[in-house]
């Protein structure tokens, strides 16, 4: 039996505000990211507390080229090497996500290779997998600042979606919370570091849908109250102490609710397959991370979750999604759209969506 020929993919991801390529050979179902580039937005969106979503995209537009340049020189490629090409076609900021794929879009054209349009919530989905060997299926908890959700995971592209936020992300109340404690954007990092010496008892916060059945969640409740103590604290102490307690309230919600989420996963699976990833940005804090390893301890699951340069924006991600489709065949036309809306698991958001549907479909 003859093994699949190695697949080199070029993946580009600009759903928000960095702008990233990388470049991911996949052979006998293991990754390697031979160049991972990313060009940072921060500085640029400081001074105005968020992502400004026309700076973003004229940002994106000054340095996608160079930045591919990059990922292939570091990679010590050239165009001719590549099997494919792998874009972000949403969710995300639309001008920023069409800048991505209209790129990909131009040298999938120009050089004849396969287009891939991923969702950029499927590339978080496998990020673990760029370095660790994690077969299908697995529990995946994506939280980051603008999606929270727990899926099963079958398979490429194959998720079912166990829960979601009804409200807002955990990354956006670690933002918005940090934002209201005064500290820089992006405020998320920031609380982490205020939160190491603080008392996480101190300050006592609301604990949401605590007895509803299900694993969806709901960080609005926390938010407001913790920005509404922020407001009446100066003294250093106390704000460690705050930004300690919201940080513990967080992964003590994500926690609870991935709880129900393995049980169910166990049951449906008579105890096998027993693997947990998690990934997004928050996968990044480290008492997030140690909440729920000693939970899959607990529930008899293995813990994974991406390398910390993995669990934010990058292209790597993007290029494995897209490799692991290119070898299926999964490939797409000239004709993929930028869509600032796009859930994994569409038929749950239409049939029970967790927002109410816009004129762009179901949020999540």
């Amino acid at each position: 039996m003859t093994r699949p020929k190695p697949l080199t993919v070029l993946g580009i991801e600009t759903s928000c505000d960095e702008t990233a390529a990388a470049v991911v050979r996949v052979e006998g179902g293991r990754a390697e990211v031979l160049s991972s580039v990313i060009h940072s937005q921060i500085a640029e969106h400081a001074p105005y507390g968020g992502v400004v979503p026309e700076i973003a995209a004229r940002s994106h537009v000054e340095t996608i080229d160079g930045i591919v340049a990059r990922a292939l020189t570091e990679a010590g490629l050239t165009v001719g090497d590549l099997d494919g090409v792998a874009a972000t076609a949403g969710p995300g900021l639309v001008g920023g996500v069409m800048v991505g794929l209209s790129f990909g879009k131009a040298m999938a054209l120009a050089r004849d290779l396969p287009l891939i349009a991923v969702n950029h919530l499927e590339g978080h989905a496998v990020s673990a997998r760029l370095t660790a060997d994690i077969p299908y299926p697995f529990l995946l908890l994506l939280v980051s600042g603008g999606h929270c959700q727990l899926l099963e995971v079958a398979g490429v592209g194959a998720c079912t979606r166990l829960g979601s936020t009804i409200d807002d992300a955990a990354g956006e109340a670690f933002d918005k919370i940090g934002g209201a404690l005064g500290l820089p954007y992006p405020a998320g990092p920031a609380l982490e570091r205020l939160a190491e010496d603080g008392d996480a008892a101190r300050y006592p916060l609301p604990r949401a849908l605590l007895g509803r059945d299900g694993c969806d969640f709901s960080f609005s409740g926390l938010k407001t109250a913790a920005a509404r103590i922020a407001a009446t604290v100066s003294d250093p102490t106390d704000r460690r102490d705050l930004a300690a307690a919201v940080q513990g309230a967080i992964a003590r919600q994500l926690t609870e609710r991935t709880d129900r989420a393995m049980l169910a996963y166990a049951r449906e699976h008579d105890g096998r397959d027993l693997r947990f990833v998690v990934a997004g940005g928050v996968a990044a804090n480290r008492a997030v991370r140690a909440s729920l390893h000693a939970l899959a301890s607990e529930r008899g699951f293995t813990f994974d979750a991406p390398p910390l340069e993995f669990c934010t924006d990058n292209g790597a991600m993007i290029a494995l999604a897209g490799a692991e489709r290119l070898a299926l065949g999964l490939i797409d036309g000239l004709g993929a759209v930028a869509r600032p809306r796009w859930p994994l698991d569409e038929a749950a958001a239409r049939l029970t969506p967790t927002h109410k549907a816009g004129r762009k479909g179901a949020k999540a």
